[in-house]
């Protein structure tokens, strides 16, 4: 989930917002329409083998995340004829399906012989289903990705540091289990020299503007025992949203901002959190995966000086982590269905999966990352294995901008405002999403 973003991460390579895999456009060219981020370019390349077996040229249409919300989904609602293929945001599925913008997926699956229970279920779920945990389909898993850790290894492993967080804190000083040893580390960092310069504990997400801070807040408050709604009532949120351990976790979240985090840190999200590690601010950085290889590779930070963990568990044991990433669909209103649909075929191949892997991409099949090497494929390889083990996902209803936008207020003003208690915040977030649902008609 990464809609509307205020990102400039500074890992992408510079990306043209339309490039073509074929010299000369023809009748039967497709158009992809995504984010323009370093995925993308691995996408292109992978796609050039596309052509090649098919004939079918690729064009693609990249836009920053800053505006890719806007764009697309002003394309979508104005039933334009850009895209053909759109990896959207798997918040769109709900809002996508209803007002047909994409092309139900459950014919064209089943004359393919092509299964979801080939890939990773909370891929299914979160980037496919509409309504949710219903076997009706409306984009195949593309790109996985969820919030996860990054870690100063290097930091970690100093003799002298080992020493006095053992004599302080009774355990060995390592990537944490729980919440309360992530607190523990980010406290004992923070303000400490190291090879002469002042670090800090933790960067984690507090942007108001898009989706940062109930992206980094929702990471802890899943494991603390919050729920969206009642499990056997749909959208009855009284003793849910604000329950006595969603109000912990809130409280969790405001006390680890307040206590361990650089300055500077108020208006934080993706590319603020990698410029923090990435300059040696922090010891720990909260960040989705797709992050990952660009920071494995930095020569001051990556290598053997990095580490990546699994958001930790909460008080009670839970461990949730926030899914990110997307699937790719069939735009309705294209000309192209039937090209667009042999993309989407030829993509769901076990070898593609392999080599999209490869380039940077994320599987979410099955056979890629079940694969006894994969978790030595990669350095990160486990960690995102293990973190896509354990995902929730936020509303994805066709309401979701509102309900987005209502969360960031509450979160903010609370965790970096100090407005209010997490108890008000989070009665609040109750009242607003309340709201938002009776006028959608489903309360």
């Amino acid at each position: 989930m990464k809609s509307s973003l205020k990102l400039a991460l500074g890992l992408a390579s510079a990306i043209a917002t339309s490039t073509s895999v074929s010299n000369a456009a023809h009748a039967e060219d497709l158009t992809l329409c995504w984010a323009a981020w370093d995925p993308a370019n691995a996408l292109v390349e992978l796609s050039k083998d596309f052509t090649k077996e098919t004939g079918i040229g690729m064009k693609f249409e990249f836009v920053p995340w800053t505006n890719y919300a806007d764009r697309f989904l002003n394309e979508l609602n104005s039933h334009g004829k850009l895209c053909d293929l759109i990896i959207g945001d798997s918040q769109w599925i709900g809002g996508a399906a209803e007002n047909g913008h994409y092309v139900k997926l459950n014919d064209f699956f089943d004359k393919e012989k092509i299964s979801m229970d080939d890939f990773v279920p909370a891929t299914v779920v979160g980037y496919s289903e509409w309504p949710k945990n219903t076997p009706n389909y409306w984009a195949l898993p593309a790109m996985g990705d969820v919030v996860g850790w990054t870690y100063r290894k290097d930091w970690f492993s100093k003799p002298e540091l080992q020493k006095e967080f053992k004599e302080k804190y009774g355990w060995d000083l390592g990537p944490p289990a729980t919440f309360d040893q992530l607190k523990q580390i980010a406290e004992f960092f923070q303000k400490r020299q190291i090879d002469g310069k002042t670090v800090y504990g933790a960067s984690i997400y507090t942007e108001r503007g898009s989706e940062g801070i109930t992206m980094g807040a929702m990471d802890v408050l899943y494991s603390y025992g919050f729920q969206y709604e009642n499990p056997k009532k749909p959208y009855e949120m009284e003793g849910f949203v604000n329950s006595a351990d969603s109000v912990k976790g809130l409280e969790f979240y405001k006390a680890l901002y307040d206590c361990c985090t650089p300055p500077g840190a108020s208006n934080s999200y993706m590319g603020e959190g990698v410029d923090a590690f990435k300059s040696g601010q922090v010891a720990m950085h909260m960040n989705f995966a797709f992050t990952w290889p660009g920071l494995q590779k930095d020569e001051n930070v990556g290598g053997d000086k990095i580490g990546y963990f699994v958001n930790p568990k909460g008080p009670g044991g839970a461990q949730f982590a926030q899914l990110g990433g997307q699937g790719i669909s069939v735009v309705s209103y294209s000309d192209k269905q039937e090209s667009a649909l042999k993309y989407i075929k030829w993509f769901a191949n076990k070898d593609v999966q392999a080599k999209w892997w490869s380039l940077g991409g994320y599987s979410c099949l099955n056979s890629v990352v079940k694969d006894p090497k994969f978790p030595s494929s990669q350095p990160y390889a486990q960690a995102f294995l293990d973190s896509m083990a354990i995902v929730k996902d936020f509303w994805a209803e066709p309401s979701y901008a509102p309900l987005l936008q209502a969360s960031q207020k509450r979160f903010h003003d609370y965790v970096v405002a100090g407005q209010g208690s997490a108890k008000d915040a989070l009665d609040g977030l109750v009242k607003d999403w309340t709201q938002v649902f009776q006028d959608d008609g489903k309360m």
